[in-house]
C-alpha cells in the first residue's frame, strides 16, 4: 500500500489513497499494525480517503488502538491538504465524516476547517449523568469537567493542568471513568495571555501532541463559563490553532497541515 505521512502540528497521520488504491480488507487492523512507532510507520493515526456519495471525499480514521472515532480536526486539515494536491477536490470542499459533512478550505496560510457546532447534551455527548458536568476524583481532590461533543466526546477541566506521569495517570482514568460509556478524550487546560493552554489525552491513542477537536471542546467550554469570550488561540503541545465560534454557532478552526513523507507498506 502506498501512503503518505502527514502531521498537523505534531498530531501525525499515515494516509491511504481509496480514489487509487484497492480496498482495504481490515482498516482496523491495518491501523495498529502501521502506526506501531517501532515496527510500523509510526502515526497517531491512519486516514482512509474514498469517494463520497454526498461530498467531495469521505474520511475514514482509525485510532492507533484499531478503533475508529467520529472525527478527528488535525486529520480533517491533512486530509483536506492531501485531497487538494491530489486534485480530488477543490480547494473550498466537502468532507464525509462519522460526524457529518464538515467543509474546509486550504489557503496558503494553512488549512481552514468548519468543525460544525458544540452539542452540550449529555444523552448525545453520551454522558451517564442528568447534566454535562461531572465531578470526579483525582488523588482524592475533585475535579469538576466539562463535557462536550464535537462529533466525538471531550471532557475539559481548568481546575488543573498536570504534566509528566500525572497528566498521564489522570488522562486514563479520566477516559475510562464510569460516567462515559463511549470512553472521553480529556483536555487539561489553563488560561494565559487571552489564549488556553491544553493536554490532551485522546480516546484510543493516549497522550498526544494536539487534537484540533479538543482544542474546539476547550474554547466551547471555556467561552460557555465566562473564561474567555468566542475566539481564541488554543495551544497545545505540538503547536497552536486558531478556534472561532460564529454568530451561527458553528466551530471553525485554522492551523498547519503538512506532508512528512511518502512510501509504501506492506498490507
Amino acid at each position: 500500500m502506498r501512503f503518505l505521512k502527514m502531521q498537523g502540528i505534531g498530531n501525525d497521520f499515515v494516509i491511504a489513497d481509496g480514489f487509487r488504491d484497492s480496498e482495504i480488507a481490515d482498516p482496523g487492523a491495518l491501523a495498529r499494525k502501521i502506526c506501531d512507532r517501532h515496527f510500523g510507520v509510526g502515526a497517531d493515526g491512519l486516514i482512509w480517503m474514498v469517494p463520497s456519495a454526498v461530498a467531495d471525499a469521505r474520511m475514514r480514521i482509525f485510532n492507533s488502538d484499531g478503533s475508529e472515532p467520529e472525527m478527528c480536526g488535525n486529520g480533517l486539515r491533512c486530509a483536506a491538504k492531501f485531497l487538494f494536491d491530489r486534485g480530488y477536490a477543490p480547494a473550498d470542499m466537502t468532507v464525509e465524516t462519522l460526524a457529518g459533512v464538515l467543509t474546509a478550505h486550504v489557503g496558503a496560510d494553512g488549512v481552514t476547517a468548519g468543525m460544525g457546532a458544540p452539542c452540550f447534551d449529555p444523552v448525545r455527548i453520551p454522558v451517564a449523568a442528568a447534566e454535562n458536568r461531572v465531578e470526579i476524583a483525582l488523588d482524592g481532590r475533585p475535579v469538576r469537567f466539562f463535557c462536550v461533543s464535537m462529533g466525538n466526546p471531550h471532557a475539559v477541566t481548568f481546575d488543573l493542568y498536570p504534566e509528566g506521569e500525572t497528566f498521564r495517570r489522570f488522562g486514563a482514568l479520566v477516559e475510562r471513568h464510569e460516567a462515559f460509556p463511549a470512553r472521553m478524550n480529556v483536555e487539561f487546560c489553563r488560561i494565559r495571555d487571552g489564549g488556553i493552554d491544553v493536554r490532551v489525552w485522546e480516546r484510543g491513542d493516549g497522550e498526544t501532541l494536539a487534537c484540533g477537536t479538543g482544542a474546539c471542546a476547550s474554547l466551547a467550554a471555556a467561552s460557555s463559563l465566562g473564561l474567555l469570550g468566542r475566539e481564541a488561540d488554543v495551544r497545545l503541545p505540538g503547536g497552536t490553532l486558531h478556534i472561532r465560534w460564529l454568530p451561527d454557532g458553528q466551530m471553525e478552526m485554522r492551523g498547519p497541515a503538512e506532508n512528512v513523507f511518502s512510501g509504501e507498506f506492506p498490507t
